[in-house]
């Protein structure tokens, strides 16, 4: 029975690669979002940005509270 439903199936290898190939993006994707050196990274870049006037303290301090829930949540 394997065998046929492996035939049966075989149009849809195309949408298994597909859904495969989209998992792999996803999970590179959240691993770089809530990867501690990319946020670190981010949060000096929000205290650059704050002390060079592009944003406000408010800005900044939203941007950062941001960022520190990314760190936790990935601790968790």
């Amino acid at each position: 029975m394997g065998l046929l439903t492996g035939l049966l199936t075989l149009p849809l290898a195309p949408v298994r690669g597909v859904v495969w190939l989209a998992e792999q993006i996803q999970e590179c994707a959240e691993e770089q979002y809530y990867d501690p050196v990319n946020i670190r990274a981010e949060l000096d870049r929000a205290e650059e940005a704050r002390q060079s006037g592009e944003l406000t303290e408010e800005e900044c301090v939203d941007w950062e509270n941001e960022l520190l829930g990314r760190l936790m949540y990935r601790q968790e």
